[in-house]
């Protein structure tokens, strides 16, 4: 089994993906998205968005980062996947699964799953655009509105030759209302031999083998279960060896959280605030203080104020 970290636009950055990577059970993190449009991007954009690309493209604890693209111009695509194959990444994925109304209205993400021959096209330019040595690999939703489609998005993207697929178990418009339908996505693994991986609702360890179980996959992506319980992956990874794991209680979680935020806040120093906040209504639901804490903080707009307090609640 392989565990991957979902690209969490906005929140998933260079250093969450070092600090989850750091905390284990990951074996592979995306980018948040670039978004490609008529143009070809200048090589500092994928640096900023993949700071991991100056030390061959993983984080610190040696975990791959694929550089994810985002954007419905074939043409384009492929000439900003050439222009990222100089900089040498594990790999490069494309989106077809982001449901934001801001991407959607601009042909992106999800809305291009309404059209399999253009979704296909644009897999296609990117195969043929990068060194065979690089994977490109894909992530979708079940459909826009349904998954009446789902079989024919999947052909599509696998004759284009793309080397794996992370599918959400939830169409656009589900956005991410429960549940996820996992069984869904059980025809396609039996259709095609690409390696599948399967996303959506995979809130722990019962949940991710149901949803192994149930889609017929192998592998699993985890988004934003990673952020309420940060841990999940190295207990979904001992549970499948058999393992034994000890999860860090909140004290020393929260004492990992700062010591990330004093880091990032080097390269960030205006966003401490909001992150701390973020990152508390997530963790409420599995440990039951952060609730205390994150009725503490969310008013606090002070970096410094913000530290104390957190530092308090350790």
């Amino acid at each position: 089994m392989r565990i991957f970290l979902a690209p969490m636009e906005g929140v998933i950055d260079y250093e969450m993906r070092n600090l989850f990577t750091q905390l284990g059970g990951f074996d592979r993190c995306v980018t948040e998205f670039i978004r490609v449009n008529d143009q070809l991007l200048p090589e500092r954009v994928f640096l900023r968005y993949s700071p991991e690309l100056e030390r061959g493209g993983v984080t610190d604890s040696g975990v791959p980062v694929y550089l994810q693209l985002l954007g419905g111009s074939p043409k384009f695509m492929g000439l900003n996947a050439a222009r990222v194959q100089v900089l040498e990444p594990p790999g490069i994925d494309i989106n077809f699964g982001c449901p934001s109304n801001t991407v959607t209205r601009n042909n992106g993400g999800s809305r291009l799953l309404l059209d399999p021959q253009l979704v296909g096209d644009i897999v296609a330019s990117v195969r043929e655009s990068v060194d065979p040595s690089i994977p490109v690999t894909a992530k979708i939703r079940l459909g826009f509105s349904n998954a009446d489609s789902l079989e024919c998005i999947v052909d599509k993207i696998v004759e284009a030759g793309v080397s794996e697929l992370s599918i959400h178990a939830r169409t656009r418009e589900d956005r991410y209302k429960p549940p996820a339908y996992w069984a869904t996505v059980k025809a396609i693994t039996e259709k095609f031999s690409i390696p599948i991986i399967i996303n959506g609702e995979i809130w722990s360890i019962d949940n991710a083998y149901s949803a192994l179980e149930q889609s017929g996959c192998r592998d699993i992506m985890l988004g934003r279960s990673a952020l309420t319980t940060p841990q999940l992956a190295a207990c979904i990874k001992a549970r499948h060896s058999g393992s034994e794991f000890q999860e860090m209680d909140w004290p020393e979680l929260l004492d990992v959280i700062v010591c990330y935020l004093y880091d990032a806040e080097k390269k960030h120093p205006d966003f401490v605030c909001n992150r701390s906040k973020q990152w508390l209504a997530f963790l409420l639901n599995a440990y039951p203080p952060a609730l205390t804490l994150f009725h503490k903080v969310k008013r606090i707009k002070n970096t410094k104020e913000m530290f104390n307090a957190l530092r308090s609640g350790i």
